[in-house]
């Protein structure tokens, strides 16, 4: 039923949203170019922007959209209507969304705090439901709230249609507008933000997370905020850090995949807090929101396939019979990269391929610097040891180059 449902809401979808392909655009990473779509840096304490681009272009928020759905809980908490250690149950329709979510049993119950915690830690699409049924009695009423604090909190381009973020193609922001989300966050609830930072928390036994990687990534600076993936959006982020006494709010749409999301958020708030602030900056309220259509980051055939959405050259080091096996021989492609003096680390890509309806696991070091690659290989043959160097044009299904 929920595979069904599923399907049906990617395809209304897929019919409903055209491309827009000028809102997407490549950007710089260590090893090549990554495919982007909108961004933007801002300053918390001026407003000023540091770094945009296509930053009133509209797109589909996906989870980001929980981000109003904690506003209007703190809005709530601030009011006295709800209390941290209150109940919040679960309807039969809250319990029936898809993941991500906690999957809780009928009836069961969880208190307000730890909804707020699952919202950011878990993305829990049953909690955000479960929240604007409490508040307003359903969700779309709920919904409505929604667009409606957007538009006072000068989000013109916003609209929502659900509490969580799945896909609905009447569902739509701009990276300006939740920059300005951001704002109102930080500002409007100073005693509620921390939660934002959440990585992980207990529902009885149950350990609920992880949160952010980007707070590892970013650390010290990082401070939290939310990310969000639908097929049609790409991978988002909306994140906040605070360094030499500053605080900026950077926002990135439409990556291919979420490590390259988060590595490029650290590069955007490198890049941004190099850039003095002195008043003359435009500010984000004076961005033109609104324009163009949103972009289809990941088309409905191809989303969740086996891709190599990566810019650098691959390694690969073996095809064997079992997950662990593979990422043994990662590991030690990864140590062995260190020996030989290689400033950065290639990622983990460990290949399922299959043949004669026999599955193995191809150990691949992923996104390297092509010099790296070609080194790392010829010290490998040179033990007579099997490596090869891979484009990423060679990754194509059913992966039989990778067969061993």
């Amino acid at each position: 039923m929920k595979t069904r449902f599923l399907s049906c809401v990617l395809g209304l979808l897929g019919l409903l949203a055209a491309p827009a392909q000028a809102q997407l655009a490549t950007v710089a990473s260590p090893s090549g170019p990554v495919q982007a779509g909108p961004y933007l840096a801002v300053d918390v304490a001026t407003g000023e922007v540091l770094l945009e681009r296509n930053a009133g272009a509209y797109w589909y928020p996906a989870s980001l959209t929980k981000m109003m759905t904690i506003y209007i809980v703190f809005e709530e908490l601030k009011a006295g209507r709800l209390q941290l250690g209150g109940t919040l149950g679960f309807s039969e329709n809250a319990r029936a969304k898809p993941a991500s979510k906690l999957v809780l049993a009928a009836g069961q119950s969880i208190t307000v705090e730890q909804g707020l915690q699952a919202l950011v830690a878990r993305s829990a699409n049953d909690v955000a439901t479960a929240f604007g049924e409490r508040i307003s009695g359903s969700e779309p009423a709920f919904a409505q709230r929604m667009t409606e604090t957007a538009a006072r909190l000068g989000m013109a381009a916003t609209q929502f249609r659900n509490a969580n973020g799945l896909p609905d193609a009447a569902q739509m922001t701009t990276a300006r507008d939740m920059a300005v989300l951001a704002l109102a966050l930080i500002k409007d609830f100073p005693q509620y933000y921390g939660y934002f930072r959440t990585q992980e928390f207990f529902i009885g036994n149950a350990k609920i997370g992880p949160g952010l990687k980007f707070l590892d990534l970013y650390a010290p600076y990082a401070e939290g905020m939310k990310t969000g993936f639908i097929c049609a959006s790409g991978f988002n982020i909306v994140g906040t850090a605070v360094r030499d006494g500053r605080r900026l709010v950077a926002v990135a749409f439409g990556f291919r995949r979420a490590d390259l999301r988060d590595e490029f958020l650290t590069r955007l708030f490198d890049e941004a807090f190099a850039l003095k602030t002195a008043g003359s900056r435009p500010k984000v309220w004076q961005l033109r929101d609104g324009e163009g259509g949103p972009a289809t980051v990941l088309p409905y055939g191809e989303c969740g396939t086996i891709r190599y959405d990566m810019p650098g050259d691959a390694v690969w080091l073996g095809t064997y019979g079992d997950w662990r096996t593979a990422r043994n021989a990662f590991d030690a492609g990864q140590a062995r990269l260190g020996t030989l003096g290689s400033a950065t680390l290639g990622k983990e890509y460990i290949l399922p391929v299959t043949s004669n309806k026999v599955t193995r696991q191809a150990a691949i070091i992923a996104d390297l610097e092509p010099a790296v690659a070609q080194k790392l290989c010829a010290d490998y043959r040179a033990r007579k040891s099997f490596c090869e160097v891979k484009k990423p044009g060679d990754f194509a299904a059913p992966f039989s180059g990778f067969w061993r």
